[in-house]
């Protein structure tokens, strides 16, 4: 964990609200000389706070209007298992988040697909002939009511 001040806090907002901001437009926001400003920026890449910067596209203009919240259950939790089935979620690039879960499923997945039978073909091909798995439930998203990327510091 790092330790963060209020101009740490105000950077850091700015910054998840618009990565492509300069270090002097977020300099000249909050009120700091550019040089203090990008050493913090620095720091905070160097300590792995900044991950990456990337670029957010709109899932339905790019025609991935499905997405899908599906929770997995493995036969068993064998380190090959694990190791196996987290191989495939990390190759298959419609899989957008995967989670360990508490409770009777072992996993959360953030599915997006073009349609319903382009998410039907993926899980039919990569996952339900697989002999690790036990069991998938498909919960299909009506619509989005929240999405944020921001996190709450």
């Amino acid at each position: 964990m790092i330790d963060l001040d209020p101009l740490d806090i105000k950077i850091l907002s700015l910054l998840q609200k618009n990565a492509s901001l300069s270090t002097a437009e977020i300099a000249a926001a909050i009120g700091l000389s550019q040089s203090p400003c990008w050493r913090r920026i620095k720091r905070f890449r160097d300590e792995g706070l900044i991950r990456k910067e990337v670029c957010l596209l709109d899932p339905k203009i790019a025609g991935l209007s499905v997405t899908v919240f599906a929770t997995v259950t493995l036969v068993q939790h064998s380190e090959e298992q694990v190791r196996q089935f987290e191989d495939i979620v990390d190759r298959r690039p419609e899989i957008m988040e995967c989670y360990t879960i508490t409770g009777n499923r072992d996993y959360l997945l953030r599915i997006v697909a073009k349609d319903i039978e382009s998410y039907d073909r993926m899980l039919t091909e990569q996952f339900l002939h697989l002999p690790i798995i036990n069991s998938v439930n498909s919960r299909f998203a009506l619509r989005s009511v929240k999405y944020s990327t921001e996190l709450p510091i």
